[in-house]
């Protein structure tokens, strides 16, 4: 048998020898076919789907195919299961590992109607995957071939020559030598873990090195990020009223200046804080036509429900805020990145809001919100992201559980690249991190989390 049918074999996805008994396949339709002659051009159609808008280098190519099709009328529908392999990465600052190559087991279902081709379906993974929606499935057994390849001999040496560059580009400095070889210790398994995140991910992103590189997952976590977005309740909000337009195709806030300039919440987990300033800047701009940039320091300091770098919740923020009077600048009540005595003074605050809503958890409905209303403050789980580059990530979703958010963020707007949906994301964690400080998320699948807590400040 061949390998890649023993592959399907033990995916349980080619069904065993019928028994002598057992009944014909139903009338109009044919049962699962090996290499049929037919199945050629369905499949080739839904490769070049899959590759649409790839650049030539990247092109995945077309395996093991086999499928059965039903034809109802003038139209024939082709349920398809192929293997694709997608090129190895030539990305230096990504790939230093000896994965060369990318294996996948799709589904596709296409229709042809009078010869003209549709694709319905596409779903695609890795080979080796179990793809289930338990949240508490470990991200070591979605790599079971992974773990088990072999590092290179010359691994240290080129991963020595990679630690050094980033010591250089990101300007560290260690206080031993002892602490140095345990910070290259880290960047090492960093890397394998970066392009195992790479291996998984359905999306156009590219993971690597990233000023966070030298940082446990545990460090990383605890400085970065937000437990409180999963853990806590927060104030209640009412629900807002939708916006009933259709959505343009793409928007984008930055493009027409409510978007104030990327910030760096430093090494503090005031992320939601960010967040919230990012989108009270935005509904001050829509209702005053003034972009100020607003203080989170104050949030920080002043906000007595959160707990400064130890996280916090944006609806408490919200409540902050109307309780406090306002928000001072960035100018007048500047960041410090850590927890001070407050001293916010009304006299000096330039913005008030007078509400805050709770947004649907609709995507197309929050794309008609963000269009019409403003950059909205939401909150994700930040799977990946300490290694993300560039590009629109998409993570397998038991990896990226919308059930553990634990970063607050601002969308700020969305469109396509090359027919991808994307969120265009601002981060805060300054512009030498993604795509000069942003992050794109796949849009329209709840990509970890992203729509499940949206919301808004209301300025009359």
């Amino acid at each position: 048998m061949a390998p890649w049918l023993q592959l399907l074999l033990l995916l349980g996805l080619l069904p065993a020898a019928a028994p002598a008994s057992s009944k014909p396949p139903a009338a109009g339709a044919q049962a699962w076919e090996l290499a049929s002659p037919e199945l050629r051009e369905p499949a080739r159609f839904a490769l070049e789907m899959y590759n649409r808008g790839r650049a030539a280098g990247t092109r995945a190519a077309l395996g093991a195919v086999r499928g059965r099709v039903r034809r109802a009328g003038r139209g024939s529908l082709y349920s398809l299961k192929a293997t694709l392999v997608e090129p190895p990465c030539n990305d230096p600052t990504v790939c230093q590992l000896p994965v060369s190559k990318k294996t996948l087991l799709c589904s596709f279902e296409v229709l042809d109607e009078l010869g003209k081709h549709m694709l319905l379906r596409r779903d695609c993974g890795p080979v080796d995957t179990k793809t289930t929606d338990d949240k508490n499935e470990t991200f070591s057994s979605f790599l079971p071939l992974l773990n088990k390849d072999p590092l290179p001999q010359d691994f240290s040496v080129k991963m020595a020559s990679i630690f050094k560059d980033f010591v250089t580009t990101y300007n560290r400095t260690y206080d031993s030598q002892e602490e140095a070889s345990w910070r290259m210790s880290v960047f090492a398994n960093n890397m394998v873990r970066a392009q195992k995140i790479q291996a998984l991910d359905r999306g156009t992103a590219q993971y690597g090195v990233t000023k966070f590189s030298d940082l446990t997952e545990e460090e990383f976590r605890t400085i970065y990020l937000n437990p409180l977005l999963k853990d806590a309740p927060g104030k209640n909000m009412r629900l807002a009223q939708p916006v009933t337009d259709v959505p343009p195709p793409q928007w984008d806030w930055r493009n027409k200046g409510a978007v104030t300039d990327v910030k760096d919440q430093g090494m503090c987990g005031s992320c939601w804080a960010f967040s919230v300033t990012g989108n009270v800047e935005g509904q001050w701009f829509l209702k005053r036509g003034t972009l100020l940039s607003l203080s989170e320091q104050e949030l920080l300091d002043c906000d007595k429900t959160d707990k400064a770098c130890l996280g916090g919740l944006p609806s408490n923020a919200y409540s902050a805020i109307r309780t406090l009077g306002g928000l001072e600048t960035e100018d007048d009540y500047s960041y410090r990145g850590h927890l001070q005595t407050c001293s916010f003074s009304a006299e000096k605050a330039k913005v008030y809001i007078n509400d805050s809503v709770e947004l649907s958890k609709n995507e197309q409905k929050l794309a008609a919100w963000l269009a019409k209303k403003g950059p909205i403050s939401v909150a994700i789980n930040a799977f990946g992201m300490q290694f993300y580059r560039h590009g629109i990530s998409h993570p397998l979703r038991p990896l990226c559980s919308p059930w553990l958010i634990d970063h607050a963020v601002l969308l700020v707007g969305y469109g396509n690249r090359s027919a991808t949906p994307f969120w265009a994301i601002k981060n805060s964690w300054g512009t030498n991190w993604g795509e000069e400080g942003y992050y794109y998320l796949h849009r329209g699948s709840g990509a970890c989390g992203v729509n499940i807590m949206a919301s808004s400040a209301v300025i009359n």
